[in-house]
């Protein structure tokens, strides 16, 4: 059967795609951030997962305010990476995993979950850049499964929700019959607001106690309500739904095998952790 064998959470922050293509990982601004994923690659190497999902959000590519589905799911053969102006240029097509996908489809859906299927789907900086940042070659070696979530347009899912999809997504993963290891993104995050009088806003400290939490009450920020997120960590700091449900697919306790945090990188809280089941 296929098995979870890590949970990769980080921020995606499209100034990393610039960085990346300007090849800045050196420069003092971006060190202390690229630095956090040096024992992540040597993680890969050794464990070597076959598929990755990744749990992100769309950020206008292929939903916008007229048509936001609350989740999606891909399960295309590839995807395609469709570049907003000041990321990564281009980038290699992303392979699927079809048949995987299809299955979680299926599972998520008999499970209460309606999910906009997609049979094709370009993928932004939210789902690119977490790959280029684990695979800096991008030379993707492994499938992908896109599981968008919206953090767009409210009322958003309740972080209960949202925690509640990554479980049906862990069962689901459990119940396919091929031998597949599975690493699960959470994208985006964490705490900060691109507009408004809040511009610029960063919580520290609720961020450390949401990243403690992965490990100690991984349902602690379902407490809060979609406002309560905004409120305490920006309106574009709600991304961390989607670290939930990557958290969620977990169902016991984890370990964490890396954590980096770092202030301010293009006026967010980037951060980055690497979980893996006990």
């Amino acid at each position: 059967m296929a098995k979870i064998v890590g949970i990769l959470n980080t921020s995606h922050v499209p100034a990393l795609g610039k960085a990346i293509h300007l090849n800045l990982q050196e420069d003092p601004y971006w060190k202390p951030f690229f630095d956090g994923f040096k024992p992540i690659h040597d993680w890969l190497a050794r464990v070597k997962p076959d598929v990755v999902i990744s749990c992100y959000n769309d950020h206008g590519l292929n939903f916008f305010l007229d048509k936001q589905p609350t989740f999606a799911i891909g399960t295309a053969n590839e995807y395609r990476s469709e570049d907003e102006g000041w990321g990564i240029p281009t980038m290699p097509t992303f392979p699927g995993a079809a048949d995987f996908s299809w299955h979680l489809r299926d599972a998520l859906v008999r499970d209460d979950f309606d999910m906009v299927t997609c049979q094709e789907m370009l993928v932004d900086h939210a789902f690119t850049l977490p790959m280029a940042l684990l695979w800096p070659d991008q030379k993707w070696p492994v499938r992908c499964i896109p599981v968008c979530v919206n953090t767009v347009l409210f009322p958003l899912p309740s972080g209960r929700r949202c925690y509640r999809l990554g479980e049906a997504i862990g069962r689901a993963v459990a119940a396919y019959p091929e031998d597949l290891k599975v690493l699960v993104i959470g994208s985006g995050g964490l705490s900060h607001q691109l507009e408004g009088e809040r511009a610029g806003f960063i919580n520290k400290e609720f961020d450390l106690q949401f990243m403690d939490s992965m490990v100690t009450d991984p349902q602690w920020a379902t407490q809060f309500s979609d406002v309560d997120l905004v409120e305490k960590t920006g309106n574009e700091g709600v991304e961390l739904l989607n670290w939930l449900a990557a958290r969620g697919t977990v169902p016991g306790p984890v370990k964490v095998t890396h954590s980096n945090f770092h202030i301010p990188i293009s006026n967010t809280a980037a951060a980055t952790m690497l979980l893996e089941p006990v």
